[in-house]
C-alpha cells in the first residue's frame, strides 16, 4: 500500500512539474509583459512629424514568390508613407516560377520606383546586393510572402527621425486574421489560432519588452529596418550562415 502511494505521489509530482513549467516560464511572464505594455502605451509620447520625410528603400527578397509577390508590393503601395519617397528593390534569388511576371504586373499597376535585381542564391546574397543598390536614408526588408500594415513604414520612419540613437528596428509579425477566419477545417483553424497567439506573445509581449529594457538582440528577417549610414559600417549579412538573423546575434 505504501509503495502504491509512493508511485502515485511520484507520478503526480512529475505531471505537476510539467504543468508548472509553462505557467512559470511562459504564461506568467506573458501576463506581466501585457500589463507593462498597457501601462507604457497609456503614457507613450506621439512621434513628431518632420518638416520633410526622408527617401526610404524597401528590399523584398524573392524566390519563387509568384503566389504572394503581387499582394506584398500592393501593401507597400497602400502604405500611408508617400509612394514617391519609396524605392522598392525586388531581389530575385534565381526564381524558377513566374515571379518576373508578377513583378511586371505590379510595376504596371502601382507605378512605384521599383526595380528587379538578379542576385546569387541565398537570402543573404540578395539582401547584400540590394543594400549596395539602395539610395534611401533608411532600409527596410520584408519577406515576399508577407504584407505590410498600412502605417508600418510611417511609424518606423517617425521613430527613427525622433530617436537619433536608434540604428535598427524590427517590426511585429502576426498571421493575418482574415485568413484564419476563412479556414474551414476545425483542426486546421485551431492550429492557426494557436500560431497567432504564439506570434502575439513573441512579438507584442516578448520583443517589445526587450526593446523597452534595451535588451533586444535579434531582429525578424521578415520585417526589419536600418539606418543605411550605420548599416554600411558593418559586415552586413554573412553569406555562410543558414539564417540571415544569426549573424546579427554574433556581431
Amino acid at each position: 500500500m505504501r509503495y502504491f502511494w509512493y508511485l502515485t505521489v511520484r507520478q503526480m509530482g512529475f505531471w505537476l512539474t510539467w504543468i508548472l513549467i509553462p505557467i512559470v516560464v511562459e504564461i506568467i511572464p506573458a501576463f506581466i509583459s501585457a500589463f507593462v505594455l498597457v501601462m507604457k502605451n497609456k503614457h507613450q509620447d506621439r512621434e513628431e512629424m518632420p518638416m520633410k520625410l526622408p527617401f526610404i528603400t524597401v528590399i523584398v527578397p524573392v524566390y519563387n514568390s509568384e503566389a504572394t509577390l503581387y499582394n506584398c508590393v500592393k501593401s507597400i503601395k497602400d502604405s500611408t508613407y508617400p509612394s514617391d519617397l519609396i524605392q522598392v528593390i525586388l531581389a530575385d534569388n534565381q526564381s524558377t516560377d513566374n515571379s518576373f511576371g508578377e513583378f511586371a504586373r505590379a510595376q504596371t499597376d502601382f507605378g512605384l520606383h521599383m526595380q528587379l535585381l538578379k542576385t546569387q542564391k541565398g537570402k543573404a546574397n540578395a539582401l547584400n546586393a540590394s543594400i549596395y543598390q539602395s539610395i534611401g536614408t533608411y532600409i527596410f526588408n520584408i519577406d515576399s510572402d508577407g504584407t505590410l500594415e498600412t502605417n508600418a513604414l510611417m511609424n518606423m520612419v517617425l521613430k527613427f527621425e525622433n530617436n537619433l540613437d536608434i540604428s535598427a528596428m524590427t517590426g511585429t509579425i502576426l498571421p493575418r486574421k482574415d485568413m484564419i477566419k476563412r479556414t474551414k477545417k476545425f483542426h486546421l483553424r485551431l492550429l492557426r489560432d494557436n500560431e497567432y497567439f504564439e506570434y502575439a506573445q513573441a512579438f507584442l509581449s516578448g520583443r517589445v519588452i526587450e526593446s523597452y529594457s534595451d535588451q533586444l538582440f535579434t531582429m525578424s528577417g521578415a520585417f526589419s529596418a536600418f539606418r543605411k549610414a550605420t548599416l554600411m559600417k558593418t559586415f552586413m549579412y554573412d553569406t555562410q550562415t543558414l539564417g540571415e538573423g544569426w549573424v546579427k546575434i554574433l556581431k
